[in-house]
Protein backbone atom coordinates (compact mmCIF):
# COMPACT_ATOMS: atom_id res chain seq x y z
CA UNK A 1 0.00 0.00 0.00
CA UNK A 2 1.35 3.40 -0.99
CA UNK A 3 2.29 5.70 1.89
CA UNK A 4 1.44 9.38 2.06
CA UNK A 5 5.01 10.36 1.18
CA UNK A 6 4.93 8.03 -1.83
CA UNK A 7 1.71 9.62 -3.04
CA UNK A 8 3.16 13.12 -2.52
CA UNK A 9 6.22 12.18 -4.57
CA UNK A 10 4.02 10.69 -7.28
CA UNK A 11 1.99 13.91 -7.38
CA UNK A 12 4.85 16.41 -7.40
CA UNK A 13 7.52 14.70 -9.52
CA UNK A 14 5.68 15.36 -12.84
CA UNK A 15 5.65 19.10 -12.17
CA UNK A 16 9.33 19.70 -12.97
CA UNK A 17 11.65 16.71 -12.58
CA UNK A 18 9.46 14.25 -14.47
CA UNK A 19 7.39 16.70 -16.45
CA UNK A 20 5.71 14.80 -19.31
CA UNK A 21 6.15 17.68 -21.76
CA UNK A 22 9.67 18.91 -21.09
CA UNK A 23 11.25 15.59 -20.11
CA UNK A 24 9.31 12.98 -22.06
CA UNK A 25 8.23 15.32 -24.88
CA UNK A 26 4.61 14.11 -24.74
CA UNK A 27 1.52 16.05 -25.73
CA UNK A 28 3.38 18.82 -27.52
CA UNK A 29 0.83 19.11 -30.36
CA UNK A 30 -1.61 20.92 -28.07
CA UNK A 31 1.24 22.99 -26.64
CA UNK A 32 1.85 24.33 -30.13
CA UNK A 33 -1.77 24.69 -31.22
CA UNK A 34 -3.91 25.93 -28.33
CA UNK A 35 -1.58 28.24 -26.40
CA UNK A 36 -2.35 31.47 -28.24
CA UNK A 37 -4.14 32.65 -25.10
CA UNK A 38 -4.31 31.75 -21.43
CA UNK A 39 -8.05 31.01 -21.67
CA UNK A 40 -7.66 28.31 -24.31
CA UNK A 41 -4.54 26.92 -22.63
CA UNK A 42 -6.35 26.70 -19.28
CA UNK A 43 -9.43 25.07 -20.82
CA UNK A 44 -7.32 22.50 -22.63
CA UNK A 45 -5.31 21.84 -19.47
CA UNK A 46 -8.40 21.27 -17.33
CA UNK A 47 -10.01 19.09 -20.00
CA UNK A 48 -6.97 16.85 -20.37
CA UNK A 49 -6.39 16.62 -16.61
CA UNK A 50 -10.00 15.57 -16.00
CA UNK A 51 -9.93 12.99 -18.80
CA UNK A 52 -6.55 11.65 -17.71
CA UNK A 53 -7.53 11.33 -14.03
CA UNK A 54 -10.93 9.74 -14.64
CA UNK A 55 -9.62 7.33 -17.26
CA UNK A 56 -6.78 6.27 -14.96
CA UNK A 57 -9.23 5.53 -12.14
CA UNK A 58 -11.61 3.57 -14.39
CA UNK A 59 -8.85 1.54 -16.00
CA UNK A 60 -7.26 0.83 -12.63
CA UNK A 61 -10.59 -0.42 -11.26
CA UNK A 62 -11.10 -2.89 -14.12
CA UNK A 63 -7.43 -3.67 -14.78
CA UNK A 64 -7.75 -7.29 -13.66
CA UNK A 65 -10.63 -7.88 -16.06
CA UNK A 66 -9.10 -6.46 -19.25
CA UNK A 67 -7.62 -9.10 -21.56
CA UNK A 68 -4.15 -8.13 -22.74
CA UNK A 69 -5.12 -8.69 -26.35
CA UNK A 70 -7.68 -5.87 -26.33
CA UNK A 71 -6.33 -3.64 -23.55
CA UNK A 72 -5.45 -0.73 -25.87
CA UNK A 73 -8.88 -0.85 -27.51
CA UNK A 74 -10.55 -0.77 -24.09
CA UNK A 75 -8.37 2.13 -22.96
CA UNK A 76 -9.09 4.14 -26.10
CA UNK A 77 -12.84 3.54 -25.78
CA UNK A 78 -12.81 4.74 -22.17
CA UNK A 79 -10.75 7.82 -23.00
CA UNK A 80 -12.86 8.62 -26.08
CA UNK A 81 -16.08 8.38 -24.07
CA UNK A 82 -14.76 10.84 -21.49
CA UNK A 83 -13.54 13.18 -24.22
CA UNK A 84 -17.00 13.21 -25.80
CA UNK A 85 -18.52 14.22 -22.47
CA UNK A 86 -15.95 17.00 -21.98
CA UNK A 87 -16.47 18.24 -25.56
CA UNK A 88 -20.25 18.39 -25.09
CA UNK A 89 -19.86 20.31 -21.81
CA UNK A 90 -17.58 22.85 -23.49
CA UNK A 91 -19.98 23.29 -26.40
CA UNK A 92 -22.90 23.79 -24.01
CA UNK A 93 -21.34 26.18 -21.50
CA UNK A 94 -18.18 27.59 -23.13
CA UNK A 95 -19.13 27.83 -26.80
CA UNK A 96 -16.59 30.51 -27.73
CA UNK A 97 -13.65 28.66 -26.19
CA UNK A 98 -14.92 25.40 -27.70
CA UNK A 99 -14.79 26.99 -31.16
CA UNK A 100 -11.29 28.33 -30.46
CA UNK A 101 -10.07 24.88 -29.45
CA UNK A 102 -11.66 23.39 -32.57
CA UNK A 103 -10.75 19.72 -33.00
CA UNK A 104 -7.98 19.69 -30.40
CA UNK A 105 -10.28 18.63 -27.56
CA UNK A 106 -11.27 15.56 -29.57
CA UNK A 107 -7.60 14.80 -30.15
CA UNK A 108 -7.15 14.24 -26.41
CA UNK A 109 -8.26 10.70 -27.25
CA UNK A 110 -4.97 10.06 -29.04
CA UNK A 111 -2.80 12.23 -26.81
CA UNK A 112 0.41 10.34 -26.03
CA UNK A 113 0.31 11.51 -22.42
CA UNK A 114 -3.15 10.07 -21.74
CA UNK A 115 -2.51 6.72 -23.38
CA UNK A 116 1.01 6.55 -21.95
CA UNK A 117 -0.05 6.98 -18.32
CA UNK A 118 -3.01 4.62 -18.60
CA UNK A 119 -0.86 1.94 -20.23
CA UNK A 120 2.31 2.37 -18.18
CA UNK A 121 0.87 3.19 -14.73
CA UNK A 122 -2.88 2.91 -14.24
CA UNK A 123 -2.99 -0.62 -15.66
CA UNK A 124 -0.55 -1.83 -12.99
CA UNK A 125 -1.57 0.12 -9.87
CA UNK A 126 -4.49 0.54 -7.51
CA UNK A 127 -7.02 3.35 -8.13
CA UNK A 128 -5.64 5.85 -5.58
CA UNK A 129 -2.00 5.82 -6.79
CA UNK A 130 -3.23 5.76 -10.38
CA UNK A 131 -5.42 8.80 -9.78
CA UNK A 132 -2.59 10.68 -8.03
CA UNK A 133 -0.15 9.86 -10.84
CA UNK A 134 -2.63 10.94 -13.51
CA UNK A 135 -3.51 14.16 -11.68
CA UNK A 136 0.16 14.99 -11.15
CA UNK A 137 0.95 14.47 -14.82
CA UNK A 138 -2.07 16.58 -15.72
CA UNK A 139 -0.76 19.37 -13.49
CA UNK A 140 2.69 19.12 -15.06
CA UNK A 141 1.17 19.32 -18.53
CA UNK A 142 -1.02 22.24 -17.45
CA UNK A 143 1.94 24.14 -16.00
CA UNK A 144 3.79 24.09 -19.32
CA UNK A 145 0.70 25.05 -21.34
CA UNK A 146 -0.08 27.97 -19.02
CA UNK A 147 3.49 29.28 -19.11
CA UNK A 148 3.61 29.17 -22.90
CA UNK A 149 0.06 30.47 -23.27
CA UNK A 150 0.75 33.35 -20.92
CA UNK A 151 3.92 34.37 -22.75
CA UNK A 152 2.28 34.17 -26.17
CA UNK A 153 -0.79 36.17 -25.16
CA UNK A 154 1.23 38.76 -23.23
CA UNK A 155 3.78 39.44 -25.96
CA UNK A 156 1.44 38.75 -28.88
CA UNK A 157 -1.48 40.90 -27.72
CA UNK A 158 -0.31 42.60 -24.54
CA UNK A 159 -3.12 40.81 -22.70
CA UNK A 160 -3.64 38.17 -20.02
CA UNK A 161 -7.02 36.40 -19.94
CA UNK A 162 -8.25 39.11 -22.30
CA UNK A 163 -7.32 41.91 -19.89
CA UNK A 164 -4.98 44.55 -21.31
CA UNK A 165 -1.81 44.08 -19.26
CA UNK A 166 0.55 46.18 -21.42
CA UNK A 167 -0.46 49.59 -22.85
CA UNK A 168 -0.55 49.38 -26.64
CA UNK A 169 1.27 51.92 -28.79
CA UNK A 170 -1.90 52.41 -30.86
CA UNK A 171 -3.66 53.64 -27.73
CA UNK A 172 -0.86 55.93 -26.61
CA UNK A 173 1.15 53.33 -24.72
CA UNK A 174 4.61 51.92 -25.33
CA UNK A 175 4.05 48.28 -26.28
CA UNK A 176 3.84 47.04 -29.86
CA UNK A 177 2.40 43.49 -30.07
CA UNK A 178 4.64 40.85 -31.60
CA UNK A 179 2.33 39.10 -34.05
CA UNK A 180 4.87 36.30 -34.50
CA UNK A 181 4.08 35.14 -30.97
CA UNK A 182 0.59 34.12 -32.10
CA UNK A 183 1.94 31.78 -34.77
CA UNK A 184 2.75 28.11 -34.18
CA UNK A 185 6.54 28.49 -34.69
CA UNK A 186 6.74 30.79 -31.66
CA UNK A 187 5.27 28.06 -29.44
CA UNK A 188 7.81 25.62 -30.85
CA UNK A 189 10.73 27.91 -29.99
CA UNK A 190 9.30 28.84 -26.57
CA UNK A 191 8.87 25.17 -25.72
CA UNK A 192 12.39 24.43 -26.91
CA UNK A 193 13.77 27.27 -24.80
CA UNK A 194 11.82 26.02 -21.78
CA UNK A 195 13.19 22.50 -22.23
CA UNK A 196 16.73 23.89 -22.51
CA UNK A 197 16.30 26.05 -19.39
CA UNK A 198 14.97 23.18 -17.26
CA UNK A 199 17.68 20.78 -18.43
CA UNK A 200 20.31 23.43 -17.77
CA UNK A 201 19.08 23.71 -14.18
CA UNK A 202 18.66 19.95 -13.83
CA UNK A 203 21.59 18.35 -15.69
CA UNK A 204 20.33 14.85 -14.85
CA UNK A 205 17.53 15.41 -17.37
CA UNK A 206 19.96 15.91 -20.24
CA UNK A 207 20.11 12.97 -22.59
CA UNK A 208 23.35 11.08 -22.96
CA UNK A 209 25.10 11.70 -26.30
CA UNK A 210 24.37 9.05 -28.90
CA UNK A 211 27.94 9.05 -30.18
CA UNK A 212 31.21 9.65 -28.41
CA UNK A 213 33.53 12.14 -30.11
CA UNK A 214 36.52 10.50 -31.80
CA UNK A 215 39.67 10.33 -29.72
CA UNK A 216 42.41 12.78 -30.59
CA UNK A 217 45.10 10.74 -32.34
CA UNK A 218 47.77 13.25 -31.55
CA UNK A 219 46.90 13.20 -27.86
CA UNK A 220 47.11 9.43 -27.89
CA UNK A 221 50.60 9.62 -29.33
Amino acid sequence: MATRSDLWTTLTEPLIRQNPVTLQILGICSALAVTTSLATALTMSVSLTVVLTLSAVIISLIRRHIPDTIRLIVQIVIVASLVIVIDQVLQAFFAEISRALSIYVSLITTNCLVLGRTEAYARHHAPVPAAVDAFGNGLGYSLILLVIGGMRELFGRGQLFGWQALPLADAGGWFTPLSLMLLAPSAFFLLGGLVWAIRAMLPEQAEAPEHEPPADVRAAE
